[in-house]
């Protein structure tokens, strides 16, 4: 199905949502025909901030907002589903569109697989009446479908289209890029180079694909590294509580732009507590680009700012090798809670692969590995 025709059966006129690789055909269409106009459409820092957001328009317009994720985001919606859009609280309508990872029967990585067994039970729960999109969806079925939801939607209840992969086409027209020249991956060389033997934890994506072939690159181990394979925005979280019972060990946090936005309020944490022992790297390309390259908000905010804000001692932005390394160095030096901003370029190797090693063989050799220290 094109993604210009749904978008044209469901009529809506705000969007607002967290990009996802299933997704990507309609994420594409919507920045190129609304870009990040925020009347139209809104890329949010979390699946939560996008139902209030919907909700906000709700109110002022009396229209029905559209809302994107992954299923994965169904978690971050539960809240807001059940004590605001719920018709038995406001009952303020909202269309979900929903990308299906680990869908059962269809390969996926390991942190989808639970997510996509629960992906239908949790919109049954939360009474959201859904309609499963897949290649071979007739656009009329769809209609067929959204006909059905009207009548929910005027009695103030949310409705869902679970899409299934490969279930939306677009040929996009616009390219994803920034002005940077440092790349992800020689930043994560020197970090992970700074670090040597400390432990590191990474965020989702492809800062932690890029962290485990580094390893195998090198001929090491990775039971220095947790790789935080799913549960985005939590990474800074998972180092602080290690950094706490380790007081003795840097304890480092490889984090990226969209991540750390998702959860910001981490770093309030974080910086209240002061933990001496943690170094807390933020990998700002401005974009979600394990998921398809669709902007963040990161390149108009100043993340060192709001660390100091937060009560980081020490933050900084670096924009060169050169400057990172140079960053890391005094970091180690000061024995403080330190925050570094890498500006870096969107892009990644094409034969960049994906780890070899089970959640639970990394989360193994990683505890084994902190027991020593």
């Amino acid at each position: 199905m094109k993604a210009e025709a749904l978008i044209h059966i469901l009529g809506a006129e705000f969007y607002t949502g967290v990009p996802d690789s299933q997704l990507k055909a309609l994420c594409d269409y919507l920045m190129d025909t609304c870009g990040t106009d925020p009347r139209r459409h809104i890329i949010a820092a979390n699946e939560g901030n996008c139902a209030a957001l919907a909700a906000g328009y709700h109110l002022a317009t009396r229209k029905t907002p559209a809302v994107y994720m992954q299923n994965s985001g169904e978690g971050n919606i539960i809240n807001p589903v059940a004590s605001l859009l719920s018709d038995r609280v406001y009952g303020i309508p909202v269309i979900f569109l929903i990308g299906w990872r680990g869908e059962p029967g269809i390969h996926d990585e390991p942190q989808h697989a639970y997510q996509g067994e629960v992906t239908l039970k949790l919109l049954e729960d939360m009474d959201i009446r859904f309609f499963v999109i897949g290649r071979e969806t007739a656009d009329s079925q769809v209609r067929a479908a959204m006909d059905g939801f009207r009548p929910l939607l005027a009695a103030g209840k949310s409705v869902a289209f679970v899409i299934k992969k490969g279930a939306l086409t677009y040929a996009p027209k616009s390219a994803y890029r920034n002005a940077n020249a440092v790349l992800r991956e020689d930043a994560i060389r020197r970090i992970a180079a700074a670090a040597g033997r400390d432990p590191v934890v990474s965020t989702t994506g492809k800062a932690s694909r890029e962290l485990f072939e580094l390893r195998e690159q090198n001929g090491q181990g990775h039971q220095y590294d947790f790789l935080t394979v799913g549960s985005m925005g939590h990474s800074s979280s998972i180092a602080l509580g290690i950094a706490l019972q380790k007081p003795e060990t840097w304890v480092w946090c490889i984090d990226g732009d969209g991540a750390a936005l998702m959860h910001m309020g981490a770093m309030a944490v974080i910086g209240s507590i002061k933990p001496e022992n943690l170094i807390h790297v933020v990998i700002n390309n401005a974009s979600h680009e394990t998921v398809g390259g669709m902007p963040t908000v990161a390149n108009a905010i100043d993340l060192p700012g709001v660390a100091r804000a937060c009560g980081y001692p020490r933050a900084v932005s670096v924009d060169s090798l050169d400057h990172l390394d140079a960053a890391l160095e005094e970091a180690k030096a000061a024995a403080d809670l330190c925050f570094i901003e890498v500006k870096c370029a969107l892009g990644a190797r094409p034969d960049l692969g994906r780890p070899t090693t089970s959640p639970q063989e990394n989360k193994g050799a990683f505890m084994d590995y902190l027991e020593q220290l």
